[in-house]
């Protein structure tokens, strides 16, 4: 992508801060709706979904105008949304901090159009993964997948971390109600209390590890893999049944086979799949195991068909670009720091990400308030005390979306919404939102620090307070 002017310098930008300035303090949301009895109407989204009825995004309590989304419409335009946007879809490097293109569209490419990576198509790959996990997936359920005693599945453990188990934990927690008979568990700290815990609920005999690591190194994962299958054997004695307990999310052959995980049993994915966006693939296994695959691909669908809407929606109809631009509005603008994220579907306490509601607070004034109190008969005196603590200055944003039901389908739809909103907010910064250098800093600060840490000679190469930290473990706990 060639290099944008700074957003600040974007003549759109400026317009849009000329804008707020004259109009900080005469833009009322209540206001607004007396103004124009219309105005549900006109800020609101009504995306028709094929089987799941309508996604309602109701974007009428914020603080804009017509005068001001069509600023910030002129921004995106500005700041090439649309051409970024199509860069993605087409294979093209966009993560450009590791010269990778981003295409967990493609692990959900359901039509099957052609998409060129280095010149190859990338669709028959991800389909044969696809097929891999579909067969896997209702071997396990239907119970002819056996174990090492004959018995079939009854547990299945993710062991995993980052996006290798958020994302698969929060679709699994929001999509209960669609479960087979399996259940799931889903280990990711490295304090060996997790794994214990999840241990305890077990029976050897009938639990199926997922060992989720690309390249089978990762830290964590790979400890608590190895303490699970120490756990296992201490049980089973025998290693070659490890590899009718374990399977890997992995692309090290070598690894994973050491491991005394059969080859055949490795779901692969691929360097155009950033971790935080990786439950399309592979790493959605234990979300396929849980809810059966016919489920997990209308999960794919819902994703796709929100894909869709996102290519071919013109900006002013878009709803991850209208969530994008009103993110920016109060970010850039209002100096907002906090984001409020309230789901009204208690399946979606772990959607961190993806919500019902956010931004919202009651709407109280001052007037109505003393009013209320007045007439409840309270001393003038009273009334001056709590007035204060009644009052809520109002005028704060609310967006609502709104679903018939959470069904694989329209939770696909939600997750990838949000996926392309911060997309765009990206593409408005100038920022990379597909790359993960604090976690690779993590991670050569960590391997720098562990072998310090196997004797009990102080340490003074860190700061004060890392030194500190080191040396008192190694005085107590050593």
């Amino acid at each position: 992508m060639e290099p944008k002017v700074n957003l600040k310098e974007d003549p759109a930008y400026v317009k849009l801060q000329e804008f707020y300035n004259l109009n900080v303090d005469k833009i009322n949301i209540q206001q607004l709706f007396q103004q124009d009895p219309e105005r549900f109407n006109k800020f609101s989204l009504r995306i028709a979904t094929p089987n799941d009825g309508e996604i309602l995004l109701d974007y009428s309590k914020n603080r804009v105008d017509e005068a001001a989304l069509a600023l910030l419409l002129q921004l995106a335009r500005s700041r090439n949304v649309e051409k970024a946007r199509d860069a993605m879809f087409t294979g093209q490097k966009i993560n450009f901090t590791e010269d990778r293109a981003v295409l967990h569209i493609a692990l959900r490419n359901r039509q099957n159009k052609p998409i060129l990576v280095n010149g190859k198509d990338v669709s028959p790959d991800v389909n044969a993964v696809l097929a891999h996990m579909k067969e896997f997936s209702e071997q396990v359920i239907s119970g002819n997948w056996k174990g090492y005693t004959g018995k079939s599945i009854t547990d299945v453990i993710n062991i995993g971390i980052g996006g290798s188990d958020l994302g698969p934990l929060m679709v699994t927690e929001a999509l209960k109600p669609y479960a087979k008979q399996l259940k799931v568990h889903f280990v990711s700290n490295i304090d060996g209390t997790h794994l214990a815990e999840v241990l305890k609920r077990l029976n050897p005999e009938t639990a199926l590890f997922i060992i989720a690591s690309k390249t089978f190194t990762t830290q964590e994962t790979i400890t608590n893999a190895t303490s699970a299958k120490d756990w296992f054997l201490g049980v089973a004695k025998d290693p070659s049944a490890v590899s009718k307990h374990f399977v890997a999310l992995s692309t090290n052959a070598e690894k994973v086979t050491a491991f005394g995980i059969d080859p055949k049993n490795m779901f692969g994915f691929w360097d155009w799949v950033g971790g935080r966006y990786s439950l399309w693939s592979a790493i959605g296994l234990s979300i396929s195991l849980y809810i059966g695959y016919e489920n997990f691909e209308k999960l794919l669908d819902g994703a796709n068909f929100m894909d869709n809407h996102f290519t071919t929606a013109p900006l002013e109809k878009n709803a991850p670009v209208l969530l994008a631009l009103l993110g920016v509005w109060y970010s850039n603008f209002y100096g907002a720091e906090t984001h409020a994220l309230l789901p009204y579907d208690q399946y979606l306490h772990r959607f961190i990400h993806s919500v019902i509601r956010f931004d919202c607070e009651e709407i109280c004034s001052w007037t109505k308030a003393k009013a209320e109190l007045d007439k409840s008969g309270m001393a003038p005196e009273a009334v001056a005390k709590i007035l204060p603590h009644k009052v809520f200055k109002g005028n704060r944003p609310t967006n609502s979306i709104v679903v018939k039901k959470v069904t694989p389908f329209t939770l696909g739809a939600l997750i990838a919404m949000y996926e392309h909103k911060i997309f765009t907010q990206g593409v408005i910064w100038d920022i990379n939102s597909f790359d993960q250098w604090g976690v690779e800093l993590g991670k050569q600060l960590a391997k720098a620090i562990e072998p310090e840490l196997q004797d009990s000679s102080p340490v003074s190469s860190h700061d004060g307070s890392t030194n500190g930290l080191i040396n008192f473990l190694k005085a107590n706990f050593a």
